[in-house]
């Protein structure tokens, strides 16, 4: 089989790639298993400087890696540096803090000496979106290989050239072969790779049902699971907000990759004081941003990833006008390409409040009053994010237990921070990345006793 990765501003390809046999699946998955024996003995110190000589060759290539990223799936080529850039931050914060992270921790029991030490399990898969195609990957290899673990990645089919860059920078960088590989393989493998007994545990960045399919065969050969699904985060502006500075943020929030990311501001909750100014502020900064050629470095918005995610956001606007939302800008969809659109009057129970939209549509929503626009927010399936606007920020403070997401952000968009632990609640997954959570994800915590 052979995938092929299309450029979805010019439609033309840009790379393909054969697809491994389960023989060869099966003979990597071995070799990463051996590898795991000696890289597991490998010392720290030497883990954590490969580290940062996978930072040192981010940095140094950033605008080879962004093409890429560009060329695959469309993001701005603007966007796309500061992803690579930020792949090499998590690198340098693991690599600085990898030794306290792993350090025996001493508990004082009835014991002679009693402490938690922690241990790398072995092979690791993980199954990335095309979405951050770069980012994804190193949030999980930065902390899950420093920590004696080898990784295995299956990354989206339309983004193979990316994973094949990536598995290079880490050969680069002197990884010894096969802790870190990339398999080129179709979804129909994925369950003989979980239940393989070199694989230890899973990572999925994707959708719901992905998730739901992994969980299960995860479940069923008892393995270790890591989920981050999908979003519907709720941007709260109170009536005491600066206006200027939540349109700021919310544009951010909502545009950055074209809005195809899962911690994306997606239900705008408005309180009624407010409503009027804020969405005609949002809506006059929205119809000026400049869509186009996404390798123009002033592009601001380029095409979805594919076409088949533009019909979905097409569909999902078209329903919701249906169902009594006002389309106050955009609506419109050529090819992959989808205008940024704004509705308004968006009420529980329309596609727009329910659906996750995947791309740039701004779902305006009206409350009453503060406690409303918490009510609001909660009702949604997913559990990622809220980001709530106000000048009262100790009210805001005493507010974060009415917020059952895994993240409560004020004054400023949801957005993941290598020194900070990321992930979601309800239908949004579960389990921890990043900061020492993720790193604590993949290691035996073995208890030590001595009487």
């Amino acid at each position: 089989m052979e995938f092929k990765s299309i450029n979805p501003y010019t439609d033309c390809e840009v790379g393909s790639h054969t697809a491994l046999t389960k023989e060869e699946v099966s003979s990597k998955l071995d070799k990463g298993q051996k590898a795991f024996q000696s890289w597991r003995k490998t010392p720290l110190s030497e883990r954590t400087g490969l580290l940062k000589k996978v930072a040192s060759i981010l940095r140094g290539n950033a605008e080879e890696y962004a093409k890429m990223i560009t060329f695959e799936m469309g993001k701005p080529i603007s966007e796309s540096l500061s992803e690579v850039n930020k792949c090499a931050w998590v690198c340098d914060y693991y690599a600085e803090n990898a030794a306290a992270f792993l350090a025996d921790e001493t508990i004082a029991t009835d014991a002679s000496l009693s402490f938690v030490k922690h241990d790398p399990i072995g092979s690791v898969l993980a199954i990335m979106p095309w979405n951050f195609p770069f980012w994804q990957v190193f949030r999980f290899a930065a902390p899950t290989l420093t920590a004696g673990n080898t990784g295995l990645l299956k990354h989206a089919p339309n983004v193979f050239g990316c994973a094949k860059q990536i598995e290079e920078i880490f050969i680069k960088a002197g990884y010894p072969p096969y802790v870190f590989q990339n398999l080129v393989v179709h979804h129909d493998l994925t369950e003989y790779i979980i239940s393989h007994d070199s694989v230890q545990a899973v990572t999925l960045t994707g959708s719901e049902r992905a998730g739901s399919a992994v969980a299960e065969i995860a479940g069923r050969h008892l393995k270790k699971s890591l989920l981050e699904l999908g979003g519907n985060n709720s941007f709260i502006v109170c009536e005491d907000a600066d206006i200027d500075k939540a349109v700021k943020t919310a544009i951010t929030a909502r545009m950055l990759n074209c809005g195809q990311s899962c911690i994306a501001a997606k239900r705008f909750i408005l309180v009624e004081g407010i409503y009027d100014e804020f969405v005609a502020k949002f809506t006059d900064v929205v119809s000026n941003l400049k869509s186009g050629d996404p390798m123009d470095e002033t592009t601001q918005v380029g095409p979805l990833a594919r076409k088949d995610l533009a019909d979905q956001l097409n569909r999902q606007v078209e329903e919701s006008v249906k169902q009594g939302a006002k389309l106050l800008l955009g609506g419109h969809q050529r090819g992959c390409y989808h205008e940024p659109t704004i509705l308004g009057n968006v009420e529980p129970g329309m596609t727009a409040f329910s659906e996750e939209t995947f791309g740039p549509l701004a779902a305006m929503i009206k409350a009453k009053d503060i406690n409303h626009a918490f009510e609001l927010s909660e009702q949604s399936r997913y559990g990622l994010g809220v980001t709530i606007c106000t000048t009262d920020t100790e009210k805001a403070l005493s507010l974060a237990d009415r917020v059952s997401d895994g993240a409560y952000f004020i004054n400023e968009l949801v957005k993941s921070d290598p020194r900070l632990p990321f992930g979601g609640t309800k239908k949004s997954g579960y389990g921890r990345e990043l900061a020492k959570d993720g790193m604590m994800e993949f290691v035996n915590r073995k208890t030590v006793y001595l009487k």
